[in-house]
C-alpha cells in the first residue's frame, strides 16, 4: 500500500525549520504590541460572498485561485484567501468600529496557484488592519511600522518601498477608459494574459511581467495624472511624512495591487533577493470596503506579508537565528524505581525553573546508550539515577560540555542539594 503525502504546494514546516518562524513570529509579535495594536484570531472558513464581494468577482484570485466547497447545508464556503476580507467581517460582526481600531493578525492561507519557490497553496500570512482613521498620517504609521521590522529582523539593506496613489473611484472610472482607449490601439502587441483583462479588469495590465506589455506601457497614461484634488493632496502629505522619518521609496506609477478594494495609497516592499517571488509586503488604504461589506462607512489602511517569502529573505540575507539546545538538562535512570525518583524529581524541576528545557529519557536501554543520547541532546548536564543513587539518596550530576567538563566534571549530591547546585551552575 502506497504511503499517503502531503498535497502539493501544503508543505510541512519541520523541527529544523521552525526557530526562524519563531524568531520572525517572536519580533512580530512584540513590535505589533509596542504601537499598539492587538491579536486578533479569525476563521480558516468563511462565505464565499465574503470574497466575492470585497476582493472582487473579476480579480485572478476568485476566478481562478479559490478553494471553494458546498457543505452538508449546501452553503458555499471558501478557505481564506487573505486576511482583510476576514479582519473587516469580524470588526463589524463583533461592533469593533466605534472606535479607531489596530488589530493584527498572521496564520494560513489558501490560493490554488502554481507551487514555486515563495509561492505555495498553504501559505502564511501575517496582517495589519488600522480602522477609524482617514487622513495620511495613519498610511505613514503602517509603513514605518514595517520599516522598523526590516531593521529588527536584520533584511532592512535587502528591501525597497514602492509607493503609489490610485485615487478615488471614480478618479479610476477615468483613468481606465484612457488606458483602456491606449491600450486598444496595441491590443495584438499584447501578451494574451493582459488581453483578456482589457475587457475585465484593465488596471491589471499595469504590472503585467510579459517584457512586451511593460515595454508598451511606457507610452500609457499615468495614474497619479488622474487624481482628484483631495487624493493628489493625501499623497503629497504621505511622501512629506516618510520624508521626515527618513523612510526612503519609490514612485512606481504602475503599482495598483490585485484587490479590487484599494483606494488611494498602495504600496509594496519588494526585493531582489529572490528571483520572480520580489513582493515580501504589500497593502493600501481600503476606506469604502466596510460600507461596502454592510457596516457604517469607516476608513481602513493595512497590509500583509507572506512569511514563506520572508523566511527566504532571512536565509538569503544570512540571518540565521540561534537554535536553541533541545535540552538544558537529560535525566537518565536505571530500574523501575529509579525511573519513578527521575520523573518525580523532573516534575519538581519543572517547578523549580520555569522555562528550563528538561527531557527526560524513556524507553530504557544501557548507561552507555543513555548517555549518548544525553550528549546528543544539546544538554548542560545530566542528572542520573540508579540503584546507588537511591540507596544513598543522592543524584550523579554529570557534566556533558566542555567548559562544564574541566571545572565540573561528574560529582554526587544529596538529592536534598539539588535545586540549589543547579541553580548556581545554571547562572554561570
Amino acid at each position: 500500500m502506497s504511503s499517503i503525502r502531503a498535497i502539493r504546494g501544503m508543505n510541512d514546516i519541520l523541527p529544523d525549520e521552525t526557530p526562524i518562524w519563531q524568531f520572525v513570529e517572536g519580533v512580530v509579535h512584540q513590535l505589533f504590541s509596542s504601537y499598539g495594536y492587538g491579536q486578533i484570531r479569525l476563521p480558516i472558513v468563511e462565505q464565499t460572498e465574503l470574497f466575492q464581494r470585497s476582493i472582487g468577482e473579476v480579480t485572478d484570485i476568485v476566478e481562478k485561485e479559490m478553494y471553494t466547497f458546498r457543505d452538508r447545508n449546501d452553503d458555499s464556503l471558501t478557505l481564506r484567501p487573505e486576511g482583510t476580507a476576514g479582519c473587516v467581517r469580524a470588526a463589524i460582526q463583533n461592533s469593533l468600529l466605534v472606535t479607531p481600531q489596530r488589530l493584527w493578525y498572521c496564520g494560513p492561507m489558501f490560493r490554488y496557484e502554481r507551487p514555486q519557490k515563495g509561492r505555495q497553496r498553504q501559505f502564511h500570512q501575517i496582517g495589519v488592519e488600522a480602522f477609524g482613521i482617514a487622513t495620511p498620517d495613519m498610511d505613514a504609521e503602517v509603513i514605518l511600522l514595517t520599516a522598523r521590522l526590516w531593521k529588527l529582523l536584520g533584511v532592512a539593506d535587502s528591501v525597497t518601498l514602492q509607493l503609489n496613489s490610485i485615487g478615488s473611484l471614480e478618479a479610476r472610472a477615468v483613468y481606465r477608459e484612457a488606458l483602456v482607449a491606449y491600450l486598444e490601439q496595441h491590443r495584438d502587441a499584447l501578451d494574451e494574459d493582459s488581453q483578456r483583462r482589457l475587457t475585465s479588469n484593465p488596471l491589471r495590465i499595469l504590472d503585467s511581467k510579459d517584457a512586451g506589455t511593460q515595454a508598451l506601457l511606457d507610452g500609457a497614461p499615468v495614474l497619479l495624472d488622474y487624481l482628484d484634488e483631495a487624493a493628489a493632496a493625501d499623497f503629497t502629505r504621505l511622501r512629506e511624512l516618510l520624508d521626515a522619518a527618513g523612510v526612503a521609496y519609490e514612485i512606481n506609477p504602475r503599482l495598483v495591487r490585485g484587490l479590487d478594494y484599494y483606494n488611494n495609497t498602495v504600496f509594496e516592499w519588494v526585493t531582489d533577493q529572490l528571483g520572480a517571488q520580489g513582493t515580501v509586503c504589500a497593502g493600501g488604504r481600503y476606506d469604502g470596503l466596510v460600507g461596502q461589506m454592510g457596516g457604517k462607512p469607516t476608513p481602513g489602511v493595512g497590509f500583509a506579508m507572506g512569511v514563506e517569502r520572508l523566511v527566504l529573505l532571512l536565509e538569503a540575507a544570512g540571518v540565521r537565528p540561534e537554535i536553541p539546545a533541545e535540552a538544558d538538562l537529560y535525566l537518565v535512570s536505571f530500574g523501575e524505581p529509579a525511573q519513578c525518583a527521575s520523573l518525580a524529581a523532573g516534575e519538581n524541576l519543572r517547578d523549580a525553573f520555569p522555562g528550563l528545557r528538561i527531557v527526560q529519557h524513556n524507553g530504557g536501554g544501557s548507561f552507555k546508550s543513555q548517555m549518548k543520547k544525553a550528549d546528543r541532546s544539546g544538554a548542560r548536564f545530566a542528572l542520573i539515577w540508579g540503584e546507588d543513587e537511591l540507596a544513598a539518596g543522592t543524584v550523579t550530576l554529570k557534566a556533558l560540555r566542555d567548559t562544564d567538563k574541566e571545572s565540573l566534571g561528574q560529582q554526587s549530591l544529596p538529592q536534598a542539594e539539588l535545586e540549589q547546585t543547579l541553580r548556581a551552575l545554571l547562572a554561570q
